[in-house]
């Protein structure tokens, strides 16, 4: 059953969750899957949540005492590796139509409102006492 594909088709999931709930489906249990990834446990559970409420349906079955998948957990299991794939492919996200190398880095952006504010001639420095003479 693939009905996944159609709602794939208009559904941007982020890769770092789908990166998550594949983890989650292929591990014995939520714990082990996110102590694989380096995350807790409620965050891994959060994120297959926000998979799911995109989705539209239960990825997992929340009855049974394992992790287990539902029919439309299976189906979304494939895709989401065949995206996972793609998204290796290609270096992370695309980030829209760049021609050039495509070599996958980019040009550093500044961090706006960020870090220490410029010195301002004649101001005395922050954390700097004035030397006596």
């Amino acid at each position: 059953m693939r009905a996944t594909r159609a709602t794939d088709e208009r559904l941007h999931v982020d890769i770092t969750l789908l990166a998550h709930f594949v983890a989650a489906a292929e591990a014995s249990d939520f714990a082990r899957a996110a102590q694989a990834l380096d995350v807790s446990r409620d965050t891994l559970s959060a994120s297959v949540k926000r998979v799911e409420a995109e989705l539209g349906y239960a990825l997992f079955d929340r009855t049974a005492e394992s992790t287990t998948l539902t029919e439309i957990g299976l189906a979304f299991l494939d895709d989401a590796r065949l995206e996972l794939a793609r998204a290796a492919g290609r270096g992370g996200q695309s980030g829209g139509g760049s021609g050039g190398s495509g070599g996958g880095g980019g040009k550093a952006k500044a961090n706006k409102g960020r870090g220490r504010a410029p010195a301002v001639k004649g101001q005395p420095k922050l954390g700097k006492k004035r030397q006596s003479r």
